[in-house]
C-alpha cells in the first residue's frame, strides 16, 4: 500500500515537473511572439490615441476601456479560433486575408491624409458613407467602431506574426502561447493609451501642488499634450499607411510578384550606402508612399461602389423581411 502511495506520488511529481516545463515553454513562445510584434504593437498604440481626442475629459477612459474590450474580443474570440483553424486546415488563406487587412488600413490612413489636406473633400466622403452625424452619443459610437475595426486589422497582423514565430510548437502550446500574447498586448497598448490621454489631467492636478517642481512639471506637462497628440495622430496614420502598405507588398512578393518590394528595396539601399538606419527610413518611406497611393485609389471605390451596393443590399434585405 505504502509503495502504491509512493509510486502514485512520484507520478504526480513528475506530471507537476511536465505541467511546469510545458508553461515555461509558452511564457517564452509568448515573449518570441510578442517581439517579433512588437512593430504592429507600437502602431497600435500610436493609432488609438487620436480616437480619443476631441471628447470631454470624462469619456475619454470609457471610451478607451470600450476599444479596449473590443480589441480582446478581436483577439480571442475572432482571431484566435480563426487563426487556429487556418493554421491547420488552410494555412494558403492567411496571407490573402492579411493583404486585404493592409488594404483596409491603407484605406483608413488616406482618409485622414485627405482629412487633414482637404478637409472639404474628406467632408464629401464622410457624407457619402454616411459619418457626417454631429450627435456627441453617435459621434463617439462611429469612434469606437472605427477604432475596433482599425484594432482588428492591427490584432490580425499581431496575431499572425505569432503563429508564425511558434510554428514547430505543438496544437496546446500554440494556443496557450497565443492567449497570453493576445492579452499582455492589449493590457500592455490600452494602459499605456490611457496614460497618454489622461495625462493632462494628471499635469493639472500637479500644477495645483504647493510644491514649486511639482507644479512647474504640471504646467509643462499641460502645455505639451496637445502637440504630443498631434504628433502620436501623424504617427498613427503614418503607421496604417506603413503597416497597410508593408502587409501588401510582403503578400504580393509572397505570391510571386516582389517586382515592388526588389524596387524599395534596391532604392533605400542604394540611398542609404549601407548604412542601417538610413535604409529603415527610406523603406519606411516608400512604404508609406505606396500605401497612401494604394489608399488612395480605393477612397473613390468605397464611396462609388462599395457603400451603394452595401446601402442596396440592406434596401433588399429590409424589402424582404415578412410584414408583421
Amino acid at each position: 500500500m505504502a509503495t502504491g502511495l509512493i509510486a502514485l506520488l512520484d507520478d504526480v511529481i513528475a506530471i507537476c515537473k511536465v505541467a511546469a516545463a510545458s508553461i515555461d515553454d509558452v511564457g517564452a513562445q509568448a515573449l518570441k511572439a510578442s517581439s517579433k510584434a512588437a512593430g504592429v504593437v507600437i502602431d497600435d498604440a500610436a493609432v488609438t490615441p487620436r480616437y480619443v481626442v476631441g471628447f470631454a475629459a470624462d469619456r475619454e477612459l470609457p471610451i478607451v476601456g470600450k476599444i479596449a474590450l473590443g480589441s480582446i474580443k478581436n483577439k480571442l474570440l475572432f482571431l484566435l479560433p480563426v487563426a487556429m483553424l487556418l493554421s491547420a486546415f488552410a494555412p494558403w488563406a492567411i496571407t490573402p486575408l492579411l493583404m486585404f487587412g493592409g488594404l483596409f488600413l491603407c484605406y483608413e490612413g488616406a482618409e485622414k491624409l485627405l482629412e487633414a489636406i482637404a478637409p472639404h473633400s474628406a467632408h464629401e466622403h464622410e457624407q457619402e458613407i454616411g459619418l457626417d452625424q454631429q450627435d456627441p452619443k453617435h459621434l463617439e459610437k462611429q469612434k469606437i467602431a472605427g477604432a475596433i475595426r482599425t484594432d482588428f486589422i492591427l490584432s490580425a497582423e499581431i496575431m499572425a506574426i505569432a503563429l508564425a514565430t511558434i510554428p514547430e510548437a505543438g496544437f496546446v502550446s500554440q494556443l496557450m502561447s497565443l492567449i497570453v500574447v493576445a492579452v499582455g498586448i492589449t493590457v500592455s497598448v490600452y494602459g499605456v493609451v490611457a496614460l497618454i490621454v489622461k495625462a493632462d489631467d494628471l499635469g493639472v492636478r500637479m500644477a495645483q501642488s504647493s510644491m514649486g517642481l511639482v507644479r512647474v512639471g504640471g504646467h509643462g506637462l499641460v502645455a505639451a499634450m496637445p502637440v504630443v497628440l498631434r504628433i502620436l495622430s501623424v504617427v498613427g496614420t503614418a503607421a496604417m499607411l506603413w503597416v497597410g502598405g508593408g502587409i501588401v507588398v510582403h503578400g504580393l512578393e509572397t505570391f510571386g510578384f516582389g517586382a515592388l518590394a526588389h524596387l524599395i528595396h534596391d532604392a533605400a539601399s542604394l540611398v542609404s550606402g549601407g548604412q542601417a538606419v538610413i535604409d529603415w527610413l527610406v523603406n519606411t518611406l516608400l512604404t508609406c508612399i505606396f500605401g497612401t497611393i494604394a489608399g488612395g485609389l480605393i477612397i473613390p471605390v468605397v464611396s462609388k461602389v462599395i457603400v451603394p451596393v452595401v446601402k442596396r443590399l440592406k434596401v433588399i434585405l429590409i424589402n424582404s423581411r415578412p410584414a408583421n
